[in-house]
């Protein structure tokens, strides 16, 4: 039976056998660049960020659209002082937190109020609307609680921080407050239509932090972000940025229903602990998709299909954020690759 996009994504995550792999793309800056406006004012309009996104999935056919604006949303709406330059993703420029001690004088976010969070909420509101019948809309609620606590107390500060290990506490009440902020946009995104929502904790990975911090300083915040979308009937899907092998059994062990694997990380591992447990979204290069040829981005789509696919549990799609530059060529390769050598035969 042919499936439509978002029947084929419902499938997969619930570990049955859809009519084909389906196809994420992680496009926020993509749809930046396509829609031919400053990226600081694209991602400041609800209405130019459904529109482009919505003109990608007619153009490409993916059955996985990701919203997001960046990385810094919830920084921003914590405090954190952030640009916007006119060809670049949002960053931040200065974090809320000078003194650890301080933890306890920041203000939690209201989603619906502050900064661009309302922007984000409206997108979805917007996509779900007009095309969330037909294709599965994942409303990303940022950073994840390791991630959205470094960037509030500046990330070299905090890995400092970790590495003297002085004060547990303040640490621990950051990530603490940390985990409610990512919580309320989580939840909120699911109220605004969002199928699913995610977290990326890019900087809780092996790249930085050994498997002992991740333990102690990362997983158990994740694992409550995860089981209180979950308990309130929700999905989501859980990243982190670069060789995550070391830890790709506890992301798996958060419960998760979808865990979204780096191109580093050794896929046949995440498959082992990902087999009848959840979904896995990747892992195709995003520096490849944006600078090798068609064929290579077909060669690898088909590793990934070969490798992950059986058995169901995988959507492919970039292993992270797709750079703004990546041709369209490229892109079509990608969910072509599903449609050829993605097709479960009963």
């Amino acid at each position: 039976m042919v499936m439509n996009a978002l029947e084929r994504a419902l499938t997969t995550i619930n570990l049955q056998l859809p009519d084909r792999v389906p196809v994420d793309l992680h496009s926020f800056a993509l749809a930046a660049r396509h829609s031919g406006r400053p990226f600081g004012e694209f991602f400041h309009s609800a209405d130019l960020m459904a529109e482009a996104q919505i003109g990608l999935w007619r153009r490409f056919g993916h059955d996985v659209i990701l919203l997001e604006n960046g990385t810094t949303a919830t920084a921003e709406a914590l405090g954190c002082k952030v640009v916007y330059p006119d060809d670049a993703p949002a960053k931040v420029t200065e974090p809320a937190l000078n003194r650890l001690s301080d933890v306890g004088k920041l203000r939690m976010c209201n989603p619906e109020k502050d900064a661009t969070l309302p922007v984000l909420l409206r997108t979805t509101r917007l996509v779900k609307n007009q095309i969330g019948r037909e294709v599965f809309v994942m409303g990303r609620a940022d950073q994840g609680p390791f991630s959205l606590a470094a960037m509030l107390r500046g990330i070299n500060n905090f890995l400092m921080d970790l590495a003297y290990g002085r004060e547990k506490e303040n640490i621990h009440q950051l990530l603490d407050f940390a985990t409610e902020a990512v919580i309320r946009l989580a939840l909120a995104q699911l109220e605004a239509g969002a199928h699913a929502t995610s977290i990326g904790d890019s900087l809780a990975g092996p790249s930085l932090i050994s498997r002992e911090m991740y333990l102690e300083y990362a997983y158990p915040y994740e694992k409550r972000v995860v089981e209180t979308v979950k308990k309130a009937g929700g999905l989501i899907a859980l990243h982190i940025c670069g060789d995550t092998t070391l830890i790709v059994d506890k992301m798996v062990e958060t419960g998760a229903q979808i865990v979204e694997i780096d191109e580093r990380t050794d896929l046949a591992t995440a498959k082992r602990h990902a087999q009848g447990r959840c979904c896995l979204l990747g892992q195709v290069s995003p520096t490849a998709l944006s600078h090798e040829s068609a064929e290579m981005i077909t060669h690898l789509a088909q590793k990934t299909i070969e490798t992950a696919a059986g058995g169901g549990g995988l959507i492919l799609g970039p292993g992270c954020a797709m750079a703004s530059d990546t041709p369209d060529e490229n892109v079509h390769a990608l969910v072509q690759a599903a449609k050829t050598y993605g097709v479960y035969h009963s």
